[in-house]
């Protein structure tokens, strides 16, 4: 049975730093995409960044709100995901989940992400 269990989140005030962490059981991180995904108040889920390895390689994507603010890592040895989130904007507060299989696939309960002065 897979399991992705967030954690990290907090209140920060605008242009601040937080780590999520995404701890991942039942499969292991470097076979499988995954994905940070996030839902503000009052708004859709949105997809924020994903993480996948392949041949050797790594390939990371980001949504353009967050690109350049954001970076996702894959630590295969802990089979944990981080979003490393810098700069943060009121506009990034929301609930973020971690994925893996996309939409229809496992979900993590979230974090919640609060940013304010």
């Amino acid at each position: 049975q897979v399991q992705l269990v967030e954690s990290g989140g907090g209140l920060v005030q605008p242009g601040g730093f937080l780590r999520l962490s995404c701890v991942v059981s039942g499969i292991a991180i470097i076979n499988h995409p995954m994905r940070w995904y996030r839902q503000g108040p009052g708004k859709e889920r949105e997809y924020v960044a994903s993480i996948t390895k392949t041949g050797g390689n790594v390939i990371s994507n980001y949504a353009v709100p967050v690109k350049g603010r954001f970076v996702v890592f894959g630590d295969d040895s802990t089979n944990t995901v981080y979003l490393y989130m810098n700069s943060l904007k009121p506009e990034d507060t929301a609930v973020y989940y971690c994925n893996t299989g996309g939409p229809g696939g496992t979900w993590g309960q979230g974090t919640q992400v609060t940013v304010s002065s």
